[in-house]
């Protein structure tokens, strides 16, 4: 089974770090991994303008063209963004928008893979609920079945308070249970669809 993760930070700080922590915890749970970042990449945002329903495609020739051969061969997918004014990066959302070209040339390509969700913010309460639930609708919009790390702490997914700083990541103990919680029932989810 592959797993594709997806860094929605533009910086090498915080969420960068904790998605290939999520990656290698699932690598030892004998999946295959693959890592995506925005960062240094040019992504532009969706044009809505269309062509990718008539030619299957989108015109926009950049780095998206990277992901997009990552995400026909993943059976999981793993969108980890910071927290940007109470949802998820810009970066983030031009790639959830530009998959709309994806779909456009095959209506079911997201159809049951499983997606899990992890958001990093600079304040406890700082919308990291509010990122995810993005992700979930982009998920569910999509057909791809959303995973979350179930109650009493986990609910939507993986939510991390980095004191904007990488050691605050570090340092936080519920996020790091959120993610193990994450990880167990979307790696549970993938193992029973084998």
């Amino acid at each position: 089974m592959k797993i594709v993760g997806i860094c929605g930070s533009p910086r090498e700080k915080a969420t960068d770090h904790i998605l290939k922590e999520a990656l290698r915890m699932l690598e030892e749970r004998g999946f295959a991994t693959t890592s995506f970042t925005v960062r240094g990449k040019r992504i532009s945002p969706c044009l809505h303008c269309d062509f990718c329903l008539t030619n299957k495609e989108c015109r926009i020739r950049d780095d998206m063209y990277q992901l997009y051969p990552l995400l026909q061969e993943a059976d999981g997918i793993v969108f980890a963004t910071p927290v940007y004014n109470g949802g998820v990066s810009a970066q983030t959302k031009a790639v959830m928008d530009r998959c709309r070209a994806l779909v456009a040339a095959d209506f079911d390509f997201f159809r049951g893979k499983a997606g899990m969700a992890v958001a990093v913010g600079g304040d406890r309460m700082g919308g990291q609920e509010l990122a995810i639930t993005q992700i979930i609708a982009f998920y569910v919009l999509n057909g791809v079945i959303p995973v979350g790390g179930g109650s009493f702490g986990a609910n939507l997914g993986a939510t991390f308070w980095s004191k904007d700083t990488l050691e605050g990541a570090m340092e936080d103990a519920e996020g790091w249970r959120s993610l193990r919680k994450t990880i167990r029932r979307f790696s549970d989810l993938l193992g029973k669809e084998k």
